[in-house]
């Protein structure tokens, strides 16, 4: 059973989103599917896709009833990268216009990154430039072992600039140094031993079936606890272990023990209950 999210409630709609280039589904129980529908371009980005991205991700972040959001890719392909006409449209603009037109996709990467929800990249066929900094945006990545990987902007005179900040925290700075220079082309398995990919499954049915495990598992983690553990990290990533950030952590833990999901979830183990958001 589905249960569509409505549209977006944002204060300035976004010109670009107003297709059907992205889908967005949901089940009763709060697992949120967004599907890049441009199977014909192998769901390459261009402006309006990402538009559409950006606007359903800023849907999802401020969703509370969303446990687990998933990014797809329709006809097998997650996403090949930058669409060739959106490239060709981008020679003739100025840096000014350029520099806007890569904010947007930064934006959009952002919107990703901060949903409170758990998500995850399924990944088919292939993630090249964007498309591989979209699935690293996601806090896991779950791809098919035929998948193939790249980052060939500079094989274009390019750098993956906007996806950089997702990649590296997902890799580390030495491997991002040379899969960034060389462009080369490497499969799901290195992706793996890379840090891009949390898992890998077979075959597009054992992929529906990993989807299926997660969505159940989320449904016994609490989703305000889910939301500050992302938060957390996102906090301490850099940080000096010092007198500040043990203050802060401690702060944090005794904010959730006394929070209404913290009390729910203790007194429901205690008791050998199930917590409210899991039944």
């Amino acid at each position: 059973m589905t249960n569509p999210i409505a549209e977006p409630f944002v204060e300035v709609p976004d010109t670009d989103a107003t297709s059907d280039l992205v889908t967005l589904a949901a089940t009763v129980e709060g697992a949120v599917t967004v599907t890049m529908n441009r199977p014909e371009k192998k769901n390459a980005f261009d402006a309006e896709l990402i538009g559409a991205l950006r606007e359903k991700f800023e849907t999802l972040r401020d969703q509370e009833a969303v446990r687990v959001v998933f990014v797809q890719g329709a006809g097998g392909t997650f996403s090949a990268g930058a669409d060739l006409q959106w490239m060709r449209d981008a020679v003739d603009f100025t840096e000014d216009d350029n520099r806007d037109d890569a904010m947007r996709m930064a934006v959009m990467l952002k919107h990703l990154y901060d949903i409170p929800a758990l998500t995850v990249a399924l990944v088919e066929g292939g993630a090249f430039g964007g498309g591989v900094g979209l699935a690293a945006a996601c806090d896991m990545t779950i791809a098919v072992k035929g998948a193939r990987f790249a980052f060939s902007e500079v094989k274009l005179g390019l750098v993956a600039a906007t996806i950089s900040p997702y990649v590296v925290a997902a890799i580390g700075s030495r491997r991002a140094r040379r899969l960034f220079s060389t462009g080369e082309v490497f499969d799901a398995e290195q992706a793996q031993a890379f840090g891009l990919v949390d898992e890998l499954v077979e075959s597009a049915d054992e992929l529906a079936a990993a989807k299926a495990r997660i969505a159940a598992g989320m449904l016994a983690c609490a989703p305000g606890a889910v939301g500050a553990s992302k938060a957390l990290v996102a906090h301490i990533i850099g940080r000096h272990l010092d007198q500040a950030l043990m203050e802060h952590t401690a702060k944090l833990i005794a904010a959730r023990r006394v929070s209404d999901e913290g009390q729910a979830g203790v007194r429901a183990f205690l008791d050998g209950q199930k917590p409210p958001w899991a039944e």
